[in-house]
């Protein structure tokens, strides 16, 4: 798909990015970018490569310009949970912020996203912090698997940002039993308490499972870097195909636990519907439009597929 563009930047164009490390395999900015030239928006996206330690300056600085709002991906969607000025109910459920959405307060002190401040200025500017990462997996574990979540038995790998709220989703959607692998086991700790504290009926280990499990999903950006070592130990639990597998990395489009998987005869999917939903709600919490969901997904297979 070739992508037009409706405008000419100028001075009235609003802009929206990506900030995250590593940052150059994002294919973010084709999919918002074919939506904004398919709604002849006068919008751009952009990426841009942020140190955690510089997070907060680059968000302030976003703020500063009048960016409309900003994706955040790894690492900086738990730091980010301290750093906005407000928290929609989203980010407090899932506990982690990927999409924020800057908002100015008018003349009249109603709070309003700066895309309608067209003559005026705002008296001063917020952040809103959001989470779309949540339901962007469960509708991508749908579409992509045909995998229902309820009952079943599931182990997930990572629990950082992304790791964090899809924990919390897969608890929401009722499965059964829930097993959290993380190199840092203080924070399967954590997550595992606020599943106890919101979703008691849902168990949760700590470890691999002893048994089975009917899906197994990999939070971590294990995967993204060709020398990066699988995110699953299979000494400890083998690759069989009554697993279904579910990778959020995308590019590479398929990682070598992946291929892994696929080997082994499990059903597999990449991130890619888990991208293309959350940014689709994200283009709607910032543009206040209906995002085209098929332009969207048809610029990121071209950008990640070539076709």
């Amino acid at each position: 798909m070739s992508q037009t563009v409706s405008t000419a930047i100028n001075a009235s164009t609003r802009l929206c990015a990506v900030l995250g490390s590593p940052i150059r395999h994002s294919a973010s900015p084709a999919m918002h970018n074919a939506a904004f030239a398919a709604l002849g928006l006068n919008w751009r996206y952009l990426a841009f490569e942020v140190q955690p330690e510089n997070l907060r300056a680059a968000i302030d600085g976003a703020k500063a310009f009048g960016f409309a709002g900003l994706n955040l991906t790894v690492p900086h969607k738990l730091l980010a949970m301290d750093m906005m000025d407000v928290l929609d109910e989203s980010a407090k459920v899932w506990g982690a912020v990927n999409v924020i959405r800057f908002e100015g307060r008018s003349t009249n002190s109603d709070w309003l996203p700066l895309r309608l401040f067209e003559k005026e200025s705002p008296i001063e500017i917020r952040s809103v912090g959001f989470n779309t990462d949540a339901d962007g997996l469960a509708c991508s574990l749908r579409e992509d698997l045909k995998f229902e979540l309820r009952g079943k038995r599931v182990l997930l790998l990572g629990a950082g940002g992304a790791g964090r709220s899809i924990a919390l989703k897969l608890a929401a959607e009722n499965v059964a039993q829930l097993f959290l692998v993380n190199r840092t086991f203080s924070k399967t700790l954590e997550i595992q308490a606020a599943i106890r504290k919101n979703f008691p009926s849902v168990h949760v280990g700590l470890d691999y499972p002893q048994t089975e499990a009917d899906l197994i999903v990999n939070a971590t950006s294990l995967g993204l870097h060709q020398d990066d070592a699988s995110p699953l130990n299979e000494q400890v639990f083998p690759l069989k195909p009554s697993h279904a597998v579910y990778d959020i990395i995308y590019r590479p489009a398929e990682t070598k636990f992946l291929a892994a998987a696929k080997k082994a005869g499990c059903k597999t999917a990449n991130g890619l519907g888990m991208l293309l939903h959350q940014g689709a709600k994200a283009f709607e919490i910032w543009t206040g439009k209906t995002p085209p969901i098929d332009i969207m997904r048809r610029a990121l297979e071209q950008n990640i597929y070539g076709h």
